[in-house]
């Protein structure tokens, strides 16, 4: 069990390899003091590709010695996106990280299927909380990928999730396929695909569902409905029914209930980050230290 994020900056941190994060572009001020912070707290070694002036002006801005980091130059964004996928391919780099790009652009590379780093048919962004009002770190799929996922792409996402579980040292993640309720019903779509992918099972994992959100997350509900499942109170995963849901849930964990968040994308041959500029710098630097966990199974 993993009982908060420090515990996984300390694990991180105690590897005796630096995973290589792969900035790109990496011409972006916000994107360069997330990974300079990580990088000066001995977290990572950062891979920084795009424009080379640009990249020396920008860590000189933010006090950041250019010296100490590797730097490679390929001027156009395109390219510069290429290289970081044919590094990750290659197993030069651990994990990539989004500059300054929209996402759609640097998606589009990574994707393709002939030089991209697509391993998977569904790719899937995983959101790993941390709240004030649990008892262990927890994750939220899909948050920002899958808008209205199908039960095969529901059990491709939840597949990605136990994977990056497994590299954590979680061995039987527990999964709960949320619905409004806990009982099936023919009328509500959600209910008769978690019963099913319950019964057709993932591999690595221990699922439950139909499960309300308070049955999973809550210890004191199950045993006042007489819900019985080793998932019940105790779940590392919430597999939401759509976008929407997800995105709603990850975000009111953390704008009102104190939670903290790091995302990323599975799926491809590395962890693919799509950090937003509007994100704090903490979701910024969790979501790096994630990324690089993951990257090292």
């Amino acid at each position: 069990m993993i009982k908060n994020f420090e515990q996984l900056k300390e694990m991180l941190k105690a590897m005796p390899v630096k995973r290589k994060v792969a900035v790109v572009p990496a011409q972006d001020e916000h994107t360069l003091e997330a990974i300079s912070h990580a990088y000066r707290d001995g977290m990572v070694e950062p891979v920084l590709i795009g424009d080379e002036p640009k990249i020396r002006e920008i860590l000189a801005q933010i006090g950041t010695d250019a010296d100490k980091m590797t730097i490679i130059h390929v001027e156009d964004p395109t390219e510069a996106i290429q290289k970081a996928a044919d590094m990750a391919r290659d197993g030069e780099v651990d994990c990539i990280m989004k500059g300054k790009t929209e996402t759609g652009a640097l998606m589009k590379v990574l994707v393709n299927r002939e030089r991209g780093i697509r391993k998977n048919d569904t790719m899937s962004l995983l959101a790993f909380m941390e709240s004030p009002n649990y008892h262990k770190v927890f994750a939220i799929t899909d948050v920002g990928l899958l808008t209205y996922p199908s039960k095969d792409q529901k059990k491709a996402a939840i597949q990605n999730a136990v994977e990056a579980f497994h590299a954590l040292g979680v061995e039987q993640p527990k999964v709960a396929i949320l619905a409004a309720v806990e009982k099936v019903n023919p009328k509500m779509k959600e209910t008769v695909e978690a019963a099913e992918i319950k019964e057709e099972g993932v591999e690595g994992c221990i699922i439950e569902g139909p499960i309300s959100y308070d049955l999973a997350m809550d210890p004191a509900s199950a045993p006042i409905k007489g819900y019985v499942s080793p998932v019940a109170g105790d779940a590392d995963l919430l597999v939401v029914p759509d976008i929407v849901s997800g995105n709603i849930a990850a975000k009111t964990i953390t704008v009102i209930g104190g939670g903290r968040t790091g995302g990323v994308v599975l799926g491809a041959k590395v962890p693919v980050l799509l950090v937003s500029r509007a994100a704090s710098a903490d979701d910024k630097y969790m979501s790096i230290v994630i990324a690089a966990l993951v990257g090292s199974r």
